[in-house]
């Protein structure tokens, strides 16, 4: 990158409001290098030591032209990360570009997030490293494989780098939010709690260098670490499904993108009447077998094994719901009863999945023979609709 460009970018970081945040822990080899590089760029350094126990706090002493945040024990890399992040926020900065303090970071990659910045405001930015470069430990390409998979689960959104440390925090809501994580694993948490309020969420390219192993320090401690990591995304796990994504699902359910979502998955989709009604009537097969509680998970599964409309079989699978058990249950104990030339025990007024437990080899051969018959009309039933309908829009 040439002087011009230099100038260009301090620029840049100066209109954005931009502070680089440099977290250190006992880095006293590399600190002062990496502090050089990013000087080259700008003068907004904000640099949190994190209890260091080595030369450390004299080595920072000495140098002018940054800000020093410092704390006699260590309390870990996110805590050091919240701590600068506030403090920047409180100076009026509005984003906070961090980097690692290990040398691993190459401080013209600052562009990278800069220009991003600029055409996207507002936005989080994680760096993508090459996984494949030389020295690149074999166990950090498993842990970010490992949290891509959770992220995408935990947000819906995919990422090819989750756990690189450099990155670009927006710091408008940020001190306004609360963090279970400490450690390492705050980094996963901020990333999931920043989709969650849908700030965009991004990959931006970067370069990394790690050290050949006899050199490599790190505080990274795998079994505590990766233990406090699991627990969190069993509790960001836990929040997702009970949360926020019922909560995503209310906040979009109006009767225009009901509408707008059948067309495109039901009336205007390429498949066959014929494929929407199996679909259809899977759903009402399944809603009916003598698996209570199960249904919803056993007929979606088996609409992706054979291909079929999930939604579709979804809405077929309603036939379990409350306004309906009595008369499934009902319908399935009287034609066990007529099938197997049983007398009958129960009546209407009676029925429920306990009563039945008297009568369970009935109930179930009702149930199993009920879901064939009811599944066939819905299939009969749909596609007739459907014949129609699709054939007049």
């Amino acid at each position: 990158m040439d002087r011009l460009e230099n100038e260009q970018i301090r620029q840049a970081i100066d209109d954005l409001h931009i502070v680089v945040l440099i977290p250190t822990y006992n880095n006293e080899k590399t600190l002062m290098q990496v502090i050089d590089s990013v000087q080259t760029y700008t003068s907004h350094i904000l640099v949190v030591n994190d209890g260091s126990t080595d030369s450390t706090a004299s080595l920072l002493a000495s140098r002018t032209g940054i800000t020093v945040l410092s704390y006699e024990k260590n309390r870990g890399k996110g805590h050091a990360l919240k701590y600068g992040m506030r403090y920047a926020a409180s100076l009026g900065y509005d984003y906070a570009v961090t980097l690692d303090s290990d040398g691993q970071h190459y401080a013209d990659d600052i562009a990278v997030f800069v220009r991003e910045l600029q055409q996207h405001p507002g936005s989080m930015l994680v760096g993508a490293r090459d996984l494949h470069a030389e020295n690149m430990p074999g166990k950090n390409t498993f842990a970010n494989r490992f949290s891509n998979f959770w992220f995408r689960v935990e947000t819906g959104i995919r990422m090819d780098d989750t756990q690189s440390g450099f990155r670009a925090y927006p710091l408008r809501d940020l001190p306004k939010m609360r963090f279970v994580g400490s450690g390492y694993e705050f980094e996963v948490e901020v990333l999931v709690r920043m989709a969650w309020k849908d700030v965009r969420v991004a990959n931006v390219p970067v370069k990394v260098y790690y050290p050949p192993a006899g050199e490599r320090v790190s505080h990274f401690k795998p079994l505590r670490d990766f233990t406090r990591i699991s627990l969190l995304n069993t509790y960001l796990v836990l929040v997702a499904l009970l949360v926020y994504y019922p909560w995503r699902f209310l906040r979009k359910l109006s009767w225009n993108n009901v509408k707008r979502y059948l067309n495109d998955n039901v009336v205007h989709t390429p498949e066959s009447n014929f494929r929407l009604a199996c679909a259809f009537g899977l759903g009402v097969c399944v809603g009916i077998w003598p698996v209570w509680g199960y249904q919803l998970i056993i007929a979606w599964a088996l609409a992706k094994v054979f291909g079929l409309n999930k939604l579709v079989t979804l809405i077929g699978n309603n036939i379990s719901l409350p306004p309906f058990i009595p008369f499934v249950l009902f319908g399935s104990y009287w034609l066990g009863c007529k099938l197997l030339s049983s007398p009958m025990l129960l009546d209407f007024e009676n029925i429920s999945i306990s009563t039945l437990a008297t009568c369970g080899i009935d109930y179930v051969v009702g149930a199993l023979a009920l879901s064939v018959l009811a599944g066939m009309a819905g299939v009969l039933l749909v596609w007739l609709i459907l014949a129609i309908f699709r054939r007049k829009s």
